[in-house]
């Protein structure tokens, strides 16, 4: 099932999609499977995963030191790749990074070994759509989805040409700035979003700064789905050890995941 497949069928059901974000390689990518595990079990309906660059501008301090980690224990995007290929996945699973890492790859290669990894799509966040006809390609022939960000900054015509190349769903940002869990969801979230939703029926999700089920609750209010980064790397950081907090991450995504049920 594809990124844009899943969501609405979500929709299509009354539900929205709960979108978890983590950074490989922060934790040892023999994990990874028994990471992606956990997130499906707490109910997860997409998974991010990061991959980590050392000049991560649109990440706050939780995303850039858990980046840094990952940097520090020798890891590429090949051997994440590699880690994704083995992972079970019940759900559709994209990477998340910067443009640099898949242009040192080939960005036909990277494409085609994401494919090979069963991953469902790719969010490169500093790639805008008039620079990005080759990574399109390249996707298309692939077979996996590029999705695209806007932010409250973006002008009726970024957002018309986000909507017209998304293949999987929009990304709306919460807010202008990094990543980072926050204390509250600007209520500016409503209006970006509606800006969106009339220009195009593809799905619209929220990120930055979600860190709470109540903020997971508001956002679902207007949008398809939310994604909660910062606040779940920080959790893995604090607690996953090994697998051995397992139950705690499973609970927390549970209670996330209720958010979105209103």
């Amino acid at each position: 099932m594809t990124v844009s497949e899943k969501i609405l069928d979500l929709r299509s059901k009354g539900e929205k999609a709960l979108i978890c974000f983590f950074t490989a390689g922060d934790q040892p990518l023999s994990e990874m499977g028994a990471i992606i595990e956990a997130l499906q079990e707490g109910g997860a309906d997409l998974i991010e995963v990061g991959i980590p660059f050392s000049d991560p501008f649109g990440e706050g301090p939780t995303i850039q030191a858990s980046s840094q980690r990952s940097l520090d224990n020798g890891t590429t995007p090949e051997q994440i790749l590699e880690a994704l290929a083995l992972a079970q996945k019940a759900i559709p699973v994209v990477t998340m990074g910067y443009y640099n890492p898949v242009l040192r790859m080939g960005l036909n290669r990277y494409a085609e070994v994401s494919a090979s990894a069963g991953l469902s799509g790719t969010i490169i966040s500093d790639l805008v759509p008039d620079e990005a006809d080759a990574w399109d390609s390249a996707s298309k022939d692939a077979g996996i989805e590029t999705i695209y960000l806007i932010a409250p900054t973006s002008t009726d015509s970024r957002i018309d040409e986000v909507c017209d190349r998304t293949t999987g769903f929009v990304y709306a940002v919460s807010r202008t700035g990094v990543t980072g869990a926050e204390n509250s969801v600007p209520p500016e979230v409503k209006g970006l979003v509606e800006r969106v939703r009339a220009r195009t029926d593809k799905p619209v999700c929220v990120g930055f700064g979600i860190s709470k089920p109540e903020h997971v609750r508001m956002v679902c209010e207007v949008a398809d789905g939310a994604v909660v980064g910062s606040a779940l790397v920080s959790k893995l950081n604090a607690v996953w050890k090994g697998g051995e907090g397992k139950a705690e991450i499973v609970a927390f995504v549970r209670e996330l995941k209720e958010a979105t049920k209103g």
